[in-house]
Order: structure tokens, then C-alpha cells, then sequence
């Protein structure tokens, strides 16, 4: 299948790079917001409009809008806590990371979903004039004792996935809280982990305090679900109500970050392993890409073009997509790699980028 969308959104530490697919081939296209760090970038699936969520610094999390693919930005209010709303007992929230920012998938390029740390979900459907807090899950009744920060300060809501068939029923991948699932349009929500094992806890089967990095459904068969894990690789064929361990007993495919399917195949999908969570390098200073073609009982590494010495990159959670048979991922060293084949050959495409943080296929 040849390639769809011609249009790779690159959020960065220094701002959002684009890159588009010529006659020549892939070619970088233009850049925006000079400087300033874009921890998510997406387009409506419609590309009316391009998101792009950014993380100041000293001056806090931004968001903004285009409606014309870039040629010009809208600033709008990034979602906010209400005075009232505690992370803990006597700890006021506030927003401290845009994670991710999910299009809807009614028709309506206004109607978003941001997951955000410390931990909260928010709904837009008036392309960010307003947003509201979906409190079913804030005042869900793990949340204040039994959720916390993966890496960083507080939980963070990172994936966001929302069933083509029915829009009320939405999966969403804590870390660390684990996933969570609703049917009624985020009301009630239940915590959605068994299978999944977390050796960080007193008790690694707990319900709550799972650590999933991203949680991902086959755009086809929704209830085959797949999530790079802190603990492991997992797979469900149930809509998430069992998760069954899929990492490489002997192999390198196992901690990560991101994965990715194929669009057209439920048991296709890629992982960009690394080493442990302590050191977060490329395993034996090589870049490989693991890919399984039989829903995760084996894996082959594909390296053909990526670097095998010397090389520290990793992958984070947001950085690698695909359309078609084409794939393409950015590293935490700056390097930009793609391949249209299915990840049998990969080239560069940019050695010199800024850290990645996310990668997106328009």
C-alpha cells in the first residue's frame, strides 16, 4: 500500500518541524514556534486544523491552533484546574504537561480530548474555546491514594482511544494508574489491567498502579489493544479485559516506550526496545526497531540503515507513526529516520533535529 498522508508533524525541544513528501521524496518543509519546546503536535483527522501543545518552562503549558497548516497560529487558553480541584488532600492541581491531544472521531475537527498531568482528562468540543474537566475519571476513587508519577511528579494521561462505533466508550493509558475505560462517555470508569504485572509495587498484579508508557487499538479491531509497558510488551484481544505478556523471553523486544501498528494487520506492530528504565539507552549502543507479524509470539529486529554503534537514541512514547507501509521515528538524539517498506530499510531523513518528542503523520 503506497503511502496516504504526505505530512510529518515533529514536535521538538526547540519547536515544531515539518517535513513533506515531494517528487524528490521527503523534505523538510517548514518550521514554527522557534525555541520553544512542542511536546505534541496532530492534525484533525479531516487536517482542518493542526494542534500543537507546548511546554514553556518558566511561562507553563500553551496550546495553540491552525486552520490554514500553519501559515498562521491561534493561541487558545490551555485547559485549566478550578481552585477546588486537589491532586491530594491540601495539594491545590495544576497544569503542569500537555501529554497528548486526541482528536475526536465524530466529524467534528473542533471536538478534542487533552490528557494532561497531574493526571486529568479534558474535553473540548468548540476547538478549545472551553474545556471542561471530565470529572468521572478525576474523582475516580483511586486517583488521590493510588496514582502517581512515572518519571515525573504526578500521573500523566498519555494515550487516548476512542471506539470508532461507538464514542462513548474511550480507553485511556495512565502512568502510573494503568488503563481505564468508560461506556458512557466518561461518567464511570473502570480500571482495565488484569494480566499486566508492575515489579514495582508491593503487588505487582495490583489493579491500580499499573505503569503502561502507550496504549494503543488496531483502527480496524478495536478490541485487539496493544501497550508498550514499564514491566513488558502486552496484547489483549478482549477490549482490554485480559492483557497477556508478549515481550521477547530472550530477546531484545521488551522495555520501551512506543508501538505501532499496522494499519491493516491486527497482529503487525513495532517497538523501539531500550534499555531499562534506569538508564534509558539503546540496547548494546545500537538502534533497532523490533517488529512481530504474529500478534507478538516472535519478533525480528530490523536494522538495515539505522546506526549499530555507538548510538544512545531512544524513542519516546509519541514518536513513531505510521501510514501505509511507510514509518517513520525520531530519536531523543535528534535523528529522524523513515521507511517505506515496512521497516525492512530505514533511512535518515535528519541527523541535526532538536530532541523528539513526537511524531505525526498528517
Amino acid at each position: 500500500m503506497s503511502s496516504s498522508k504526505n505530512t510529518l508533524l515533529i514536535g521538538t525541544r526547540k519547536g515544531l518541524v515539518i517535513y513533506e513528501k515531494r517528487s524528490a521524496g521527503w523534505e523538510y518543509a517548514a518550521e514554527h514556534f522557534d525555541g520553544i519546546p512542542v511536546s505534541y503536535a496532530v492534525s484533525s483527522p479531516d487536517n482542518k486544523i493542526w494542534w500543537a501543545c507546548q511546554d514553556h518552562g518558566h511561562w507553563g503549558c500553551k496550546l495553540h491552533l491552525s486552520k490554514d497548516r500553519g501559515a498562521n497560529w491561534e493561541e487558545i487558553e490551555a485547559p485549566k484546574y478550578a481552585e477546588e480541584d486537589e491532586i491530594k488532600d491540601g495539594v491545590p492541581a495544576s497544569l503542569k504537561y500537555l501529554w497528548v491531544l486526541q482528536p475526536h472521531l465524530n466529524g467534528n475537527a473542533e471536538h478534542v480530548l487533552v490528557g494532561t498531568e497531574p493526571g486529568g482528562l479534558f474535553e473540548s468540543k468548540n476547538a478549545g474555546k472551553n474545556f471542561e474537566l471530565v470529572r468521572g475519571l478525576w474523582e475516580h476513587p483511586s486517583r488521590k491514594e493510588q496514582w502517581f508519577g512515572g518519571g515525573r511528579d504526578y500521573a500523566g494521561i498519555h494515550s487516548i482511544v476512542i471506539d470508532k462505533d461507538n464514542h462513548d466508550h474511550r480507553y485511556v493509558g495512565i502512568s502510573c494508574a494503568g488503563v481505564f475505560e468508560t461506556w458512557d462517555g466518561g461518567r464511570q470508569w473502570e480500571p482495565k489491567n488484569k494480566g499486566l504485572r508492575a515489579d514495582f509495587l508491593p503487588d505487582p498484579a495490583s489493579e491500580v498502579g499499573q505503569d503502561p508508557h502507550l496504549l494503543v487499538a488496531h483502527p480496524v479491531n478495536q478490541k485487539v489493544m496493544w501497550q508498550q509497558n514499564h514491566c513488558g510488551i502486552y496484547r489483549s484481544v478482549d477490549g482490554a479485559n485480559q492483557w497477556e505478556d508478549i515481550s521477547e523471553p530472550n530477546g531484545v523486544a521488551n522495555f520501551g516506550f512506543v508501538i505501532t501498528l499496522d494499519e491493516n494487520d491486527e497482529n503487525t506492530a513495532w517497538v523501539v526496545p531500550a534499555v531499562s528504565d534506569e538508564k534509558r539507552l539503546a540496547i548494546d549502543r545500537a538502534l533497532v526497531v523490533c517488529r512481530t507479524r504474529d500478534g507478538g509470539k516472535s519478533w525480528e529486529k530490523l536494522t538495515n540503515g539505522l546506526p549499530q554503534e555507538a548510538c544512545y537514541d531512544i524513542v519516546y512514547r509519541h514518536s513513531m507513526d505510521i501510514t501505509g507501509d511507510t514509518l517513520a521515528f525520531g530519536t531523543t538524539t535528534g535523528n529522524l529516520y523513515l521507511s517505506e517498506n515496512q521497516g525492512d530499510e530505514w533511512m535518515a531523513l535528519n541527523h541535526n533535529l532538536p530532541m523528539i518528542y513526537s511524531v505525526r503523520f498528517s
